[in-house]
């Protein structure tokens, strides 16, 4: 049975999405980028929001740009080995391989995803990830913890749901960026 993983660069204090402005520094440097590549590497499929769907897009054409740092071709290829899941009711079409379009997300077809596979999964972008997190589908979460704090936004983590996790790992990057790993008890 595959794990479901929730992953996203968040603020300081908590915030996946700003209101205004980005999230902060780090996520971009090669040390940061290299380690993300080899944590999700073995990721089956991908659960996407439209939005976030269109962001990651870019990884589907990536290599294609001239001079590309090899972190940055590594993650494009295996971007595009993944199978990806976009959950939307209003995107016509996909523009990437390996890609389908669900009009509504559903935990139980999910659950079974999650059993019949053998790579792990992740679901990306609050919104999304907000649903799976209520019908306790999420067994991971994986934060990248900026050293910005940015007052407001989409919460990393939804509102009226109570966690208990187990810290698993945790990794400080000469960014300032902080990885954390927690698992559901």
């Amino acid at each position: 049975m595959s794990k479901l993983i929730y992953s996203m660069i968040t603020s300081l204090d908590g915030y996946a999405e700003a209101a205004e402005g980005d999230l902060g520094t780090g996520a971009q440097d090669q040390e940061v980028h290299t380690f993300i590549n080899d944590l999700f590497r073995p990721v089956g499929t991908y659960l996407y929001g439209r939005r976030m769907y269109e962001t990651m897009v870019y990884w589907e054409t990536a290599h294609s740009e001239p001079d590309q740092p090899p972190h940055i071709l590594q993650f494009a290829r295996d971007w595009q080995a993944a199978e990806k899941i976009v959950y939307s009711t209003t995107l016509e079409s996909v523009s990437s391989a390996r890609t389908r379009i669900e009009r509504t997300f559903d935990p139980d077809a999910v659950r079974k995803l999650k059993a019949e596979t053998d790579h792990d999964l992740t679901v990306d972008g609050p919104n999304l990830a907000a649903q799976a997190v209520a019908a306790g589908l999420v067994d991971e979460y994986h934060l990248f913890i900026t050293t910005s704090v940015v007052g407001g936004g989409k919460r990393f983590f939804p509102d009226g749901v109570r966690l208990d996790l187990e810290l698993v790992e945790e990794r400080a990057f000469d960014s300032g960026l902080i990885y954390a790993r927690y698992r559901t008890r």
